[in-house]
Parts: structure tokens; C-alpha cells; sequence
């Protein structure tokens, strides 16, 4: 885990999963062998994380955020389409400085063509606001003080849960082309109960392979917190489950009690890559298999 402390510290260390599978003999394997051949030896899982807890201050921790920045790589890919193979993604929520609130249902796919991301929670849907709009403390009026941004003026939450899942797609595609990333990151207000606010990562086949708490912040309240990190030995995440808090919003989030209710600001992630086609791997399985598989006829010298 590589992290990055307010000062700047850094410290490393390594988070690793382990799956593995048995291997089906050439002459067993007829549909399934594609199955059998992807559990045949073991798959490493390995991520480097970065996380920070802060103030209320952006500077407080912009370094990490930045350090993240360009471990995905550079450059930011905006609303290019794709497939491009290198660079990164983002999304501040802010609607190009746009001042009041926008709410949603579930999926939100407003960021489905331009970025490859669609968003889904099993509350009533999403809100992206201003602090201080009438729709965000209209749910309870101690918000407009309780968040801060960390790029103004709007954050992201989910309305109904505290829970947010993020799918990939190929950039310009609308959603029609699959995909996995290599990192992804966030940034959160208000933490302020250790390890409830949590990004977790799911391969293709829905296996969790990674999670990462958000630290706390360092002041009582519109704290700000940053957690994310990148595959290093060429895992690619399907699917993002982001878990803010303990709470939906509704309640207050009064220092000292039980109760975390966090909200989110800016997503940060590797470029999209397209899911290859089960075909295409099952042609590779076959041409793999066809070389450990003895040739009708052949013996081998005595």
C-alpha cells in the first residue's frame, strides 16, 4: 500500500489475493474449456493504494490526489471517445460550473458516453449539488456545513442508500461496448468513522479482488478524504462498489455519535479497456490446449 500522508510521508506495502483452480485434462474438456483453463494456475492480485484524510481545505489533500493523478497517467481524456490506451478519466460532479442542484434515478448514465461510466445504487437515485441548494438542505438543513468540496461547487451522493456501484464502458460507445480499468479513486467529506466509508473492487466475474477504507479526516467536521489505487500486476476492475458511510442521507451527523453520513466529490480512474469477447478468448484456449494436446498418431520414441 503506497499512501500519502497530509505531510507527505510515504509509506508502501503490499495488499495480495490469492484464487486459484484445478486443471481439466484436454480429453475431459469439451464446452467448459475455457472455464478450466482460466483456473489452471494461480492469479495474483496486487494494488497500490493511496489514501489521505484532511481538513477542509482542497490543499489539505491535493498531493495525494495528484500523486494518484499521474500514477493512472496522463493525459486526462475528457470526453474523447474511445478506445484510447492510455491516460486516465475524472468526473467533479461540477456540470461545468453549473450552480444548482441535478437529480437522477438509477442508472445514471449521464457520464456513460463521454467518460464510460454508468452508476447505479439500490436507493431512489442520485444528486449532484451544490452545498447550500435548497434540494440538498431541504433533506436536512445542517448539510449546507456539515460537506465541503473539494472542486467547486457541487458533491455526489446517492439518495435512499449509502451505497454506489460504478460499471465501465469504452468512451463513445453508450455504454454497448464492456469494459474494465486498471485504478480508480475518490474523493469524500465528512469521514468521520474509521473503516465504514470503503471503495471495493470485482473482476469480470464478479469476484471481489480488492477493498480500501478512506481514512478519516483531521477536523471535526467538512472534512475531506481521499482513497484509490491501481492494479500493478495486471488485474482490471469491472465494477466499483463505493460504501459512504454508514448511513443514507436524512439523519444528522453530529461529532461524537454513531452515525457517519459522507458524501463524495471527485472520481478519478484508469482508461477504459474493452472486456475481450468470449469468443476471442475461447479460440486463444483452444489454440493454448491444442499445443499440450498430443497429436493423433504420435508416439514418442521408445
Amino acid at each position: 500500500m503506497l499512501s500519502l500522508s497530509p505531510r507527505g510521508t510515504v509509506r508502501a506495502s503490499m495488499t495480495t489475493s490469492w484464487m486459484t483452480g484445478g486443471f481439466k485434462t484436454a480429453g475431459l474438456v469439451t464446452g467448459g474449456l475455457l472455464v478450466a483453463l482460466l483456473a489452471a494456475s494461480p492469479a495474483r492480485a496486487g494494488f497500490t493504494t493511496f489514501s489521505v484524510g484532511g481538513d477542509a481545505t482542497t490543499a489539505s489533500i491535493q498531493t495525494t490526489v495528484d500523486a494518484f493523478r499521474a500514477a493512472l497517467g496522463n493525459p486526462n481524456n475528457g470526453n474523447a471517445a474511445g478506445p484510447l490506451f492510455s491516460g486516465r478519466r475524472e468526473i467533479n460532479w461540477d456540470g461545468g460550473g453549473a450552480t444548482n442542484s441535478s437529480s437522477s434515478g438509477s442508472p445514471l448514465t449521464a457520464f456513460t458516453n463521454t467518460r464510460g461510466a454508468t452508476f447505479t445504487t439500490p436507493g431512489t437515485g442520485f444528486l449532484q449539488t451544490p452545498l447550500a441548494d435548497p434540494v440538498f438542505i431541504g433533506i436536512n438543513p445542517t448539510y449546507a456545513t456539515t460537506f465541503s468540496t473539494f472542486s467547486p461547487l457541487r458533491i455526489f451522493t446517492p439518495t435512499g442508500s449509502n451505497v454506489t456501484d460504478s460499471a465501465f464502458s469504452i468512451p463513445g460507445t453508450s455504454g454497448a461496448t464492456a469494459a474494465t480499468v486498471g485504478g480508480f479513486g475518490a474523493v469524500f467529506s465528512d469521514v468521520d468513522v474509521a473503516n465504514q466509508t470503503t471503495i471495493q473492487f470485482f473482476d469480470t466475474g464478479n469476484n471481489l479482488i480488492f477493498t480500501a477504507a478512506a481514512p478519516r479526516g483531521t477536523v471535526p467536521t467538512a472534512s475531506l478524504s481521499f482513497v484509490g489505487a491501481i492494479a500493478n500486476a495486471g488485474e482490471r476492475i469491472a465494477r466499483v462498489r463505493i460504501t459512504t458511510g454508514n448511513s443514507a442521507l436524512g439523519p444528522n451527523d453530529a461529532n461524537g455519535d454513531t452515525t457517519d453520513v459522507v458524501v463524495m466529490d471527485d472520481f478519478l480512474f484508469a482508461e477504459p479497456a474493452a472486456v475481450p469477447e468470449p469468443a476471442g478468448l475461447a479460440l486463444v484456449t483452444m489454440g493454448i490446449i491444442g499445443l499440450i494436446r498430443p497429436r493423433r498418431g504420435h508416439h514418442p520414441s521408445r
